[in-house]
């Protein structure tokens, strides 16, 4: 049974690159790196209230072709502010591949997805039920 969330993988050309480019989006260093940190195949970053990571692998190592184009399944992370995280995406340089879109009448729900300079989707979103979830497991208010 899937539990939650452990890790997700993104592939890149140029690793040093992406991996600068999300320590500027997130806002932390890279805590991991093989071979070298000067020339990773691999790099991990853990955030966010469960500590969830997000790997980025040389393209390389892909089992799968990896395109120019934007391609795969889109993971959205929840985010307080959905404007301000997508104005920073844009600053950085992702590309608007949706823009934000109400996800059912007054629910709260609101999502918006990017490529990343790599050509990775990243989708960020408003998530009530991750708030509620959140605060259960915490017994805060949010």
């Amino acid at each position: 049974m899937l539990r939650g969330l452990a890790t997700i993988s993104f592939y890149a050309t140029d690793v040093k690159a992406a991996r600068a480019w999300y320590e500027k989006f997130l806002g932390i260093e890279a805590y991991y790196a093989v071979p070298s940190v000067d020339e990773p195949a691999y790099v991990e970053f853990r955030f966010g209230d469960f500590q969830c990571e997000l790997g980025i692998i040389d393209a390389k190592y892909a089992t799968h072709q990896v395109a120019s184009a934007a391609a795969g399944s889109i993971v959205y992370w929840h985010v307080d502010d959905l404007e301000a995280t997508v104005a920073r995406l844009l600053e950085l340089g992702a590309t608007l591949h949706e823009e934000i879109t109400d996800r059912g009448e007054n629910t709260g729900f609101r999502t918006a997805a990017f490529v990343d300079p790599f050509g990775n989707l990243l989708g960020v979103m408003n998530n009530p039920h991750y708030l509620d979830i959140l605060g259960q497991l915490t017994g805060s208010q949010n």
